[in-house]
């Protein structure tokens, strides 16, 4: 387990002793074949300037690029107006939509690329529900066409994309996911060693058999209704859980999990954090999911933490 990076608030001490999951014994080679299989797409990123948005410190533009499965992923780009392009980071959204760029963003000379997962926002695919309750049952009886695992193959691509666009970005690129993106960011991130650095907040998708048994609400709820009538989809899930992925991680990480959390369980998000296998940076937040007295303080400390820990891209 991972040595924390702050004092921790009283209260997260019960939640930094919750054990991880284990394992299934291929869950490494599960990946990594999938991770190969997905460097063999081009991703052929093509950008197309938005003049009706105008941010403070960047340049937006439109972003599609191809992934697996022949999805076409949509998105946007934005590039420093004042500086070179010399890292990038990837920043990927929760379930509850694909908001557009800011400029609240931890370095103001990284390109960022924003892409929506497969099945939302710009990503919309025919057939395949954008409703968070019936997107993350989405194939889940196939363990190999599973919705998750196209996503996680998403945020690969979207390094490839990046790569493409800037050359000089190359080993020098991070990633940022929040709630489920946070899940499928740690899902993706062991096993693309392009990604340098990751921060998730609040990731979901942290220990399956724990999270099974926690009220709660959101994607996690849907699979608790899924698994009443199908016990053996936990089997399924252990290779989707994030909490799994995070005993492969060997570079930084961050992560800001919650003490309270009606959407994500706080056990599942400290699951993955434990499990981590080097020491990791952490940012207690009092709550997740929620507006609260000290939210806008505490998300302003943290992205100051973050931008120290992305200033080594």
């Amino acid at each position: 387990m991972p040595v924390p990076s702050q004092s921790i608030p009283i209260g997260a001490s019960k939640l930094l002793r919750i054990e991880p999951p284990k394992p299934p014994i291929d869950f490494a080679s599960f990946w990594s074949n999938r991770y190969d299989q997905a460097m063999q797409v081009e991703p052929l990123p093509t950008i197309h300037h938005d003049a009706n948005r105008r941010l403070i410190h960047f340049e937006q533009y439109d972003c599609y690029y191809h992934s697996t499965g022949g999805v076409r992923i949509g998105g946007w780009l934005t590039v420093p107006r004042s500086f070179a392009v010399r890292r990038a980071i990837v920043v990927a959204h929760g379930y509850g939509g694909c908001p557009e760029p800011t400029d609240d963003v931890p370095l103001k000379d990284a390109a960022y690329l924003w892409p929506c997962l497969r099945g939302l926002g710009r990503s919309e695919i025919p057939g395949i529900p954008t409703d968070p309750y019936f997107h993350v049952l989405y194939d889940i009886d196939k363990l190999d066409r599973y919705i998750l695992g196209g996503c996680v193959e998403d945020l690969w691509l979207a390094v490839s994309a990046l790569e493409r666009l800037f050359p000089i970005v190359k080993n020098r690129v991070g990633m940022m996911g929040i709630s489920f993106s946070g899940g499928i960011g740690m899902l993706a991130a062991p096993w693309d060693e392009r990604l340098q650095r990751i921060h998730l907040q609040v990731p979901t998708f942290g220990h399956h058999a724990l999270r099974m048994k926690l009220p709660s609400c959101g994607s996690a709820k849907a699979l608790q209704d899924f698994y009443q009538s199908h016990a053996e989809v936990l089997d399924s899930l252990a290779y989707f859980d994030a909490a799994n992925a995070a005993a492969y991680m060997n570079r930084p990480v961050h992560i800001a999990a919650a003490l309270l959390d009606p959407v994500v369980a706080p056990e599942g998000q400290f699951a993955i954090y434990n499990a981590l296998p080097r020491e990791a940076s952490l940012y207690v937040l009092d709550q997740g999911h929620s507006d609260y007295a000290h939210g806008d303080s505490q998300q302003k400390e943290l992205l100051h933490e973050l931008t120290s820990f992305f200033s080594a891209l």
